[in-house]
């Protein structure tokens, strides 16, 4: 007597470890047990609505350097993060005005402006000090000492406000925020456009519960210790610019 098998037949019974598994017709599991099988069961947690909240540990001071890619990325994803559990977060971004690689409107700004609590300015000049790119240094040193009084201003903000408790997720920056990422300030800093000193005396005179995120700089920013609570070498073990890659849509920008 012959046995038919329908090689059509998508899904096969297998047994492993005691345990009926569903396969595919070539005896792998399929995507649905694949997933059952990992530590979350393949489940999602359903998100829950963004309702203004406070945060319970907020309060350190961190820094972001190194030659390698990722530093702005990293702190972007925390501000998400952060967003997410409905935290007050702002983003102003140093020495990035642009450049001919990139576009104007980069992916995150699109994607900041989707998620509430979360807002960003660019303080930074055209193109990049001391590159011969065609702009001048003199205008980067004048924004970068303009985006270092906004700094400032909005440290102070923090200050007067009540960060033990929830912020309005539409409210002005300057009225409060619960994290605040000074993006390329460590860089700026680097290129002799703010006084480091004025950098450690920022940090010193922030609220106790502002998170505050520094980023930037692929020189050591040595006079952070003692001061900031995480510093993290975002270093470089290959890199496609190295290879003349220029910046890509989605990932650089």
């Amino acid at each position: 007597m012959t046995t038919n098998h329908d090689d059509t037949d998508a899904e096969a019974e297998a047994s492993t470890d005691g345990e009926t598994e569903r396969t595919d017709g070539d005896g792998t599991p399929t995507n649905d047990d694949r997933a059952a099988r990992t530590p979350g069961g393949g489940a999602a947690p359903e998100p829950q609505p963004i309702e203004p909240a406070a945060p319970a540990e907020f309060g350190l001071v961190q820094a972001w350097w190194g030659d390698g890619k990722g530093k702005t990325t990293a702190a972007m994803g925390m501000g998400f993060r952060a967003a997410g559990h409905g935290h007050r977060v702002h983003m102003l971004q140093f020495m990035k005005g642009g450049a001919d690689s990139v576009e104007g409107v980069r992916g995150e700004y699109n994607a900041i402006a989707a998620v509430p609590g979360f807002s960003y300015e660019n303080a930074g000049h055209y193109g990049w000090h001391g590159l011969l790119d065609g702009s001048a240094d003199d205008e980067h040193e004048a924004k970068a000492a303009a985006a270092f009084e906004r700094a400032e201003a909005l440290v102070a903000g923090a200050a007067d406000a009540d960060l033990a408790e929830p912020l309005p997720l539409d409210g002005d920056p300057e009225e409060g925020v619960h994290m605040l990422i000074l993006d390329e300030l460590l860089y700026a800093a680097d290129r002799g456009l703010v006084d480091s000193d004025e950098i450690v005396a920022l940090a010193e005179s922030k609220p106790e519960g502002l998170e505050l995120v520094l980023t930037g700089s692929h020189a050591e920013p040595d006079y952070l210790d003692g001061v900031a609570d995480l510093i993290t070498n975002v270093r470089k073990v290959a890199h496609p610019f190295d290879d003349g890659q220029r910046a890509r849509r989605g990932t650089e920008y």
